[in-house]
């Protein structure tokens, strides 16, 4: 299967097929409004400002898996990230990425590149050594740890990279360039 093989739900509910997208950059990120890292929404936003036009899609799936952070409805959850964070991109539907009910997409995902890189930095180390003894958030190999963890795919659908929570979108804005 490839990630075109796949279609979601858009916070309206409606089915968005990811064929859709072929030719596209993706970057796909599973998100949350209360969490620590949700600032990163201003870095997503740049980039996409940045290369929208140049064919860079972000996925914001909301997910609620991790400490209850993302409470409230998909209209909720997008009039925050519009209010608070400017954003131009769509947020899709609330969704689960790990377990019996993660969905399909986030499967693929996980089963394409099944673990985040080291976090750079001793505080970002420490930060995820926190969030994992606290959650027991990553209790399979492959598991997803944390909200905003970031998969980058490249415009033939091959999925390329995978960035942990840590991972200030714009850190790795170089990634996007190369495949763009």
């Amino acid at each position: 299967m490839s990630i075109y093989d796949y279609a979601v739900k858009t916070r309206d509910d409606k089915d968005f097929a990811l064929k859709d997208l072929q030719s596209k950059v993706l970057l796909i990120v599973n998100t949350a409004t209360g969490c620590g890292f949700t600032p990163q929404y201003e870095g997503l936003e740049v980039l996409y400002e940045k290369y929208h036009d140049k064919g860079l899609e972000i996925l914001d799936f909301p997910c609620d898996q991790f400490g209850h952070q993302a409470p409230g409805s998909d209209d909720e959850i997008h009039n925050f990230c519009v209010l608070r964070y400017d954003t131009k991109f769509d947020q899709l539907k609330k969704l689960e990425v790990n377990g019996d009910k993660a969905d399909p997409l986030f499967v693929f995902l996980k089963e394409s590149i099944p673990d985040d890189p080291k976090p750079k930095g001793i505080k970002n180390q420490l930060a995820m050594k926190s969030i994992a003894k606290l959650t027991g958030a990553a209790k399979e190999k492959g598991f997803i740890n944390w909200n905003f963890t970031k998969f980058l795919v490249d415009r033939n659908g091959k999925v390329v990279y995978r960035f942990g929570p840590t991972d200030n979108p714009l850190d790795f804005e170089d990634k996007i360039k190369e495949l763009l």
